[in-house]
């Protein structure tokens, strides 16, 4: 077994059980991609087991802090078992869940997500593409379940020193037989979606999440096909959307309109839905048609949603209730006084267009912005635009993406709930 020795003073975080050790950080020691080696303090004191990635400034990840424990095949079957039992107590609401996250899950760099009877991976980092096979077969084998797809394709793989790789892991056959058959997305499935043929394709996928069905594409969609963290705070709006009466909502980077679909189960009168992707405003049209609600109450816009928030204020146009769900503005600190920026704008529209006793729903997923910043920037915001506004509820990502008291970095989606005065 290989060594990396730390620095004298590094061993703190791992001492705190954090899982990351960075290049800077070590002493001396090197390893193969993937390669698990022991980890060591300056004076030779055993600290953890980890993978060692040459490429990365994230030189190690830790997979465990125990002297006794061995990584191998039986190391992730202990820990995909934990991590499943986990969200088998959680009783998510939704047959879309997130089964394994990353170091949350002592995984470092695999995410998995559950879609009906279809699985999403994404190995992310060079210790688990390593144990791909090994991490493949337990997965099906604790799920029981037979199509495993691969969207190993995120910007971070090349931080590791690793190619995009996207397909069938496993099951691909039996997959593309189920859709063939119809055992896959029904015939109305493919239909609504405005299918080129009466059948969905192999990577199409509906699950019911609430009261509600959507749609994604393991293929194609953004992450694994769906931002299955948003879960809990869609049944909130529509719950917010029906309290406070809401009729006229506007839902900004909606993707495919799950926000907007929560709209209108709580009873709007009229949702707009923006966003830059067409086939992503398809599909949120086509989730409206899927659920049974009146096309005529749902509209969609093409566009840049700062420009449309500038033109809807220039035509003095207001919403009762607005979601902002802005993409990633600052993967990391260093982008934090730019994306800052760019928050603190469209939070300041939002808050203008909102009618008295308005609802906002403003969100942040970027890792380079935490929870106390961000409620800065949108402080700042609302006295740019002279609005007080009332902070409802703290919002965060749902319990299957859970953070842990060893690894704050986890904590990437924050938002709060305000009620404009």
């Amino acid at each position: 077994m290989k060594s990396i020795r730390l620095r004298d003073g590094k061993e703190r975080s791992l001492l705190r059980r954090h899982p990351w050790v960075f290049e800077s950080s070590i002493q001396s020691g090197k390893a193969d991609a993937g390669e698990t080696v022991r980890v060591e303090a300056h004076d030779g004191r055993f600290l953890a087991w980890a993978s060692f990635s040459p490429s990365s400034a994230i030189r190690v990840r830790a997979w465990s802090f125990d002297a006794a424990e061995r990584i191998d095949a039986a190391f992730f079957e202990r820990r995909i078992h934990r991590a499943l039992a986990m969200r088998t107590r959680l009783a998510v609401a939704s047959e879309g869940v997130r089964l394994i996250h990353g170091e949350a899950d002592g995984l470092p760099g695999l995410i998995v997500d559950r879609y009906a009877d279809v699985l999403c991976a994404q190995f992310l980092s060079v210790g688990v593409e390593r144990w791909k096979a090994t991490i493949a077969d337990v997965l099906l084998a604790a799920t029981g379940l037979t199509c495993l797809y691969e969207r190993s394709d995120a910007n971070v793989r090349k931080l590791e020193g690793l190619e995009p790789q996207t397909g069938w892991l496993r099951g691909g056959e039996i997959a593309t037989q189920a859709s063939e058959s119809g055992s896959g997305p029904t015939d109305e499935d493919a239909v609504v979606l405005g299918a080129a043929t009466p059948q969905a394709s192999a990577t199409d996928v509906t699950i019911r999440e609430h009261d509600w069905r959507l749609t994604l594409d393991v293929a194609e969609g953004h992450k694994t096909g769906f931002y299955l963290d948003q879960r809990d705070n869609r049944k909130l709006f529509a719950d917010m959307v029906r309290q406070f009466g809401s009729q006229r909502v506007l839902n900004c980077y909606c993707y495919t309109g799950g926000f907007s679909v929560a709209a209108l189960a709580g009873g709007a009168a009229h949702v707009t839905s923006v966003d830059s992707s067409a086939p992503a405003l398809a599909r949120a049209t086509a989730h409206v048609a899927l659920n049974g609600f009146d096309p005529q109450r749902h509209e969609t816009a093409d566009s840049d949603v700062n420009q449309y928030l500038r033109q809807s204020l220039e035509q003095g146009k207001t919403f009762d209730a607005i979601v902002l769900d802005p993409p990633k503005f600052a993967p990391t600190a260093a982008h934090a006084e730019r994306a800052a920026r760019a928050y603190k704008d469209i939070n300041r529209l939002a808050l203008k267009l909102l009618a008295p006793g308005g609802l906002l729903l403003t969100f942040s997923c970027s890792g380079g912005i935490n929870a106390d910043l961000f409620h800065k920037i949108v402080a700042g915001a609302g006295i740019d635009a002279g609005v007080d506004a009332a902070i409802l509820r703290r919002l965060e990502a749902a319990p299957d993406h859970p953070t842990t008291l060893e690894f704050p970095e986890g904590e990437y989606l924050k938002g709060l709930a305000l009620l404009k005065r």
